[in-house]
This record gives C-alpha cells, structure tokens and sequence, in this order.
C-alpha cells in the first residue's frame, strides 16, 4: 500500500475497501468479514454479482456495512454514469471474497461484463482475491494457469485453505475464514519498513528436563515474540522464528523452528544468525539447567531432593558478541526498578536496543507496557495488546537500523 493509505488506517484495518463477492456458498463468510471491517473502523463498500445475490441477500451486506450495495452495471450509485469507475476510487485495495473460478478467469483475460470485473479492471488499487470452490476445480490445470497469471499481474492470492467442502469432499479450495482475511488485509497495509530484511527471533519459555517427566520452565506464553514475528513479516521481512514449547499457531509467513531446551535454542539461533540483518531475543530462556538429567523418572520419598544447576549460554549476548553481528534487539523481563537493571542489563550484553516490562504485567497476557532503552535514553510506550505494541516496536527498530533514513 502506499505512504498515503497506510496514514489512512483507521484501527487495525485499512481506512476503506471494496468487497466484491462473488457466487458460492462460501459468501456468507463475507458477511462476517464485513462486521470485522465495519467493527474495526474501517469504511466497507460491498459490490455483489447477480450470483452472489442467490445465496446471500444484498440487504444483509448493506446492513452490515452501513452502506448501498452496488450489484448492477448501469444503476453502480453514480450520478455521472461512471460508477463503475468511480467505486473503486479513493479505496485501499479490493478484496474479492469469494472468488469463484470464473471470476477468476474473467480477471485473467480482463473481462469486464458486470460492475465488479469492471472495478477490478478500473482499478488504482492493489487487487486481493480469496478463491473459493470445489477441490478439483481448483486443482483443475486451467485454474492454476490463472492462479499463476494473477499472481504474474501483481495479484494476491489468499488461500485457499484445505478442508471440509460445501460438496461433502476434503481438499483444497475452502476460503479463508474472515478472521484470517480480515488478518491479512491489516497485514497487507502496513508499511513495509523491514523489506529486505532478514529478521531472526526467539520466543516463549524453554524446558530444562530433570527427568522424562519433570522439568524447569517458566510462565511466559510466547505471545510478545510470536506478535513481534508477525509484525515484522507484515513489515516485509523474510521471518524466522525459533520457538520454544508453545501451542501458538505459526504467524503467517514465517519460518518456524520449534525447540525444547535452552541449549536447543543456542545451537539454532546460532545456526542461523550469519544470515540475519536484525535478531530480536524475546524468550524467557532458562537461566539454569540441570547439570545432569535423570535417564529414568525419580521416585517421590520423604527426602529432601537437591539439584545441581549449571548456567546455560546467554544467547543475547553470544550473538551480540560475533564479530559481523547483527542488529540485536533484547527484552527483559524485571519485577522491580524495571529501567535501572534494563539499562544494566543493556549495558552488560552490549545491545543496541532493550526493551524492558514488568514480568507481573506481561507474562501470559494478552497486553504489555513497555519500555525501550538505548544509548539516547528511556521511551515509554503506553500499555496495549500485543500485536499493536509489536508493529509500534517493528516501527522503532526500523528507524534504528543501520542506514535507517526515517
């Protein structure tokens, strides 16, 4: 998107869009991305074709939205006869949600026999479309031969997912959910401050076995570094993130190794980091590890039980060390006098940039205040969700990079 649209954002979404939907059964989930618009402050204008009107009625778009729904060519809402054009005019992008094979294929030879075909041909806006239909329709060669046109034209491509079809049968061809497409579309609009870049991350809490059954972890639920990954692949960086036990789902577009240990997560990071522009510690990682691992579970007695730790490697400032290493970003978790140990902690890794929090504020929840600590000083963000307080910090590091004009 450009400078302009993305200033133009209004909550989490872009500040207008045109939903065309097309026949299929999988229409009725545009209307639920339609309130997810429309909840998020977003300005929503739905173009349906005729057959789109036999399986969800215009009135419930319009309801919806807030908003007429054009439908018809010659009567497109527009006094000078151009609505064809003009609907289109002044939007973010448009998204065609469901796009059924045929439009698809209207699309690829720039056919433009109804309003909605017509706006996408008439279109100053990025186009998006979230195919829907049978498996072997999809699958079928002359499917895939549009697919890869569209995307040769600069289309984007959301989906199809693979599951249960409105036919009865399994595979590919399921639309996305409106969750999913409303999460893309907020992806697609941000700034993409990070292109080119290759960012490493780190997330969640490790596991320091005792034994088969026991171990040494703590609370943090991975939620900050999974929010921060996304942000920076929405950002237009190339994403990896290494993970430690956690059942959060792999943030679109993002490379995703999963790890158990601390030790674990050394050896990856370490692996991968040559190849890195910017690496972003955010895992609560073991400070200690059992110097020794049972083989077989250890039996409960009225003893007391003794375990010997021994350190485990300090990844942030292993990294921060290499001779060609790159932009590192650390976090730190304090439970008091957050900014003095945060710039201690900064200091002694000899890191760029820490951001500091409350360990009682932040982990496991869904929000997070925060603090960045670099060589200029202290600047504190407010609290808010996660993936908001992700793409703010995304946007901090951007203007800190090396080269970084903004």
């Amino acid at each position: 998107m450009s400078d302009n649209a993305a200033r133009n954002r209004t909550g989490d979404g872009p500040a207008r869009v045109v939903l065309g939907v097309t026949g299929g059964i999988a229409a009725y989930k545009a209307a639920e991305l339609t309130r997810l618009f429309v909840k998020s402050g977003t300005v929503v204008d739905v173009v349906m074709t005729e057959a789109a009107t036999r399986f969800v009625s215009a009135l419930t778009f319009q309801a919806l939205s807030g908003r007429p729904v054009l439908c018809n060519l010659w009567d497109s809402g527009s006094d000078n006869g151009m609505g064809h054009i003009n609907a289109s005019r002044g939007a973010d992008a448009i998204l065609v949600a469901p796009a059924s094979a045929d439009f698809l294929a209207k699309l690829v030879h720039g056919r433009a026999d109804d309003l909605l075909s017509t706006l996408c041909l008439a279109r100053e806006c990025p186009l998006l479309v979230a195919p829907a239909m049978n498996r072997q329709m999809w699958a079928n060669a002359a499917t895939q031969r549009n697919i890869a046109q569209l995307r040769a034209d600069g289309v984007t491509i959301l989906g199809p997912d693979n599951g249960e079809l409105a036919c009865n049968e399994n595979g590919d061809g399921r639309m996305l959910e409106a969750e999913e497409l409303f999460a893309a579309m907020v992806a697609f609009v941000q700034p993409k401050v990070l292109a080119g870049k290759r960012v490493l991350l780190t997330a969640g809490p490790t596991f320091e076995a005792i034994d088969p059954v026991r171990g040494i972890t703590n609370s943090s639920s991975g939620k900050m570094g999974f929010a921060l990954a996304q942000a920076a692949a929405d950002a237009g960086a190339v994403v990896t993130l290494v993970a430690g036990p956690t059942a959060l789902p792999t943030p679109h577009g993002v490379t995703r190794i999963d790890v158990v240990g601390a030790a674990d997560m050394a050896k990856s990071v370490l692996a991968l980091v040559d190849r890195a522009d910017v690496f972003i510690a955010v895992a609560a990682v073991a400070d200690y590890t059992p110097a020794a691992v049972q083989s077989q579970k250890m039996k409960k007695t009225s003893d007391a039980l003794t375990l010997t730790l021994q350190p485990t490697t300090d990844i942030l400032a292993t990294v921060a060390a290499l001779p060609n290493a790159p932009y590192c970003v650390g976090f730190a978790a304090e439970s008091q006098d957050v900014e003095r140990q945060g710039e201690e902690k900064r200091r002694r890794k000899n890191v760029p940039l820490l951001i500091a929090n409350r360990a009682q504020d932040a982990l496991g929840s869904d929000f997070n205040e925060v603090t960045l600590l670099d060589a200029a000083g202290a600047q504190r963000l407010p609290r808010m969700q996660k993936l908001e307080l992700a793409r703010r910090l995304v946007a901090e590091i951007a203007k800190r990079l090396p080269g970084a004009t903004g």
